[in-house]
């Protein structure tokens, strides 16, 4: 097989396009989160963090610790924001509800043995059922 044949191969895979297509509709999903955190949750952050501290522009030594926090704080909101929308809101929506299987056994009431429902003997101790 040579190596454009393999290399086809490759790329028809269904775990290959599926991934592709995982990753073009994350990063368009990535956008809307994005602009919902920015337009909705900051400004609504604003209101609790006081407007004179500059925390994202702190510094010691050479380490910039306010951007690490900032990107850390972006993060967990980012991350709130996906499940609650996602896990929670839309987990309502997702949910089927499943009927509970049917029983096909029986229990015999002279050995307490799980015998089929069709059954007119038990095959544990052979008493009529």
């Amino acid at each position: 097989m040579s190596l454009k044949d393999e290399f086809k191969a490759f790329i028809m895979k269904g775990n290959v396009v599926d991934l592709a297509i995982a990753v073009v509709v994350g990063g368009a999903f990535g956008k809307i989160v994005t602009a919902f955190v920015d337009g909705l949750v900051m400004p609504l952050v604003s209101y609790v963090l006081p407007a004179n501290i500059k925390w994202e522009e702190w510094i010691l030594g050479k380490f910039r610790i306010g951007s690490v926090l900032g990107a850390t704080i972006n993060f967990l909101i980012i991350a709130l924001v996906v499940f609650l929308v996602l896990v929670k809101f839309l987990g309502r929506f997702m949910k089927k509800e499943e009927a509970p299987a049917a029983p096909t056994t029986k229990e015999c009431p002279a050995c307490l043995e799980q015998v089929p429902l069709k059954a007119t003997r038990c095959k544990h101790c052979t008493s009529q059922l």
